[in-house]
């Protein structure tokens, strides 16, 4: 699978962006919250990235983003970049590299589908195969150590385990097993590790959920979520209960709009979701970062309307 995402312009936007502090401001009521800088998941822009990167990112500082997170590490390089060059390039145009997602397992573990799937389950298949042939990465299983070691070079808040094999019990108990070596492993360099769900966390499978069994199963100080609303959505799931059940171990958001009818990704704005509650919830769900995403965004138009659409679930 490649992965990942885009947010907010409008006039007034780049301004806001200096003005706001880079974590979520504490103590405002939730109506006033300044939230942190607009962020996106660059496997949103897959299709340019390969072609420029730098030239990419410097379009995204000119829309008006501040906090990129990168989904793309292999040969030791982010975008053909080792860690001390991309962080300085993305520091001279103004922006904050925060994060970077990891493969959880190698792709040979993960690419199977169950018998009789879903249409929803075939088309996650599809992306991961898609990934597999554009990308020879590393994985958190096998190369755990040099995973980390470079991202804490690159002086990043938070590594994130992309997704991994879940698809039996068994897989998901070596999940959880991987997330907490990862998060004490992290934890030493000065990083926090998170997991990015999808939709078939959901899935029943052994009498609980991926999902129910890694927060039940992994400390919530080691192994934070970042959640992506858009798969929520998809599962019918409410993010609001995932905070009250598990408050403040959500510190990553991604914004990734669908038109559920047909489960189709969209640019933020043009699909069927409302990020308000889980915006609203921010506090409680210990939010610090969002990130657009839109697996995978047609043009650099799609990009503009996500960041201009995400401004009213962040002022």
């Amino acid at each position: 699978m490649t992965n990942r995402r885009n947010f907010l312009r409008l006039s007034g936007a780049a301004a806001l962006g200096s003005l706001i502090a880079p974590d979520l401001l504490s103590g405002a009521t939730l109506k006033k919250k300044a939230f942190a800088a607009p962020g996106i998941q660059t496997f949103t822009l897959n299709a340019f990235m390969g072609k420029d990167p730098k030239a990419t990112f410097k379009k995204l500082a000119e829309i008006g983003f501040k906090n990129i997170e990168t989904a793309d590490y292999r040969d030791e390089k982010y975008y053909g970049m080792r860690p001390k060059e991309l962080k300085a390039l993305l520091n001279d145009l103004g922006l904050n590299w925060i994060g970077n997602h990891s493969m959880g397992a190698p792709l040979s573990a993960m690419v199977s589908l169950p018998e009789n799937p879903t249409e929803e389950q075939k088309k996650q298949y599809e992306m991961m195969m898609q990934y597999s042939k554009m990308m020879k990465a590393p994985n958190l299983t096998d190369n755990l150590q040099k995973i980390v070691d470079d991202a804490a070079e690159g002086g990043l808040k938070y590594l994130i385990c992309a997704s991994t094999a879940i698809s039996t019990l068994d897989k998901i108990k070596v999940a959880a097993d991987m997330f907490s070596r990862a998060g004490e492993a992290c934890k030493k360099a000065g990083i926090q590790f998170a997991y990015h769900n999808h939709a078939t966390e959901w899935d029943q499978v052994g009498g609980t959920t991926p999902y129910d069994y890694i927060l039940s199963n992994t400390d919530e100080d080691l192994v934070k979520m970042e959640l992506d609303l858009g798969w929520v959505a998809t599962a019918k799931k409410d993010p609001v209960e995932l905070f009250k059940g598990h408050p403040g171990r959500f510190p990553l958001f991604h914004v990734k709009d669908f038109v559920l009818a047909t489960k189709t990704i969209v640019p933020i704005g043009k699909g069927s979701i409302d990020f308000s509650p889980a915006f609203e919830n921010a506090k409680l769900a210990g939010m610090k970062y969002y990130f657009y995403e839109q697996d995978t965004a047609k043009s650099m138009d799609d990009v503009e309307l996500s960041f201009k659409n995400l401004q009213k679930y962040i002022r």
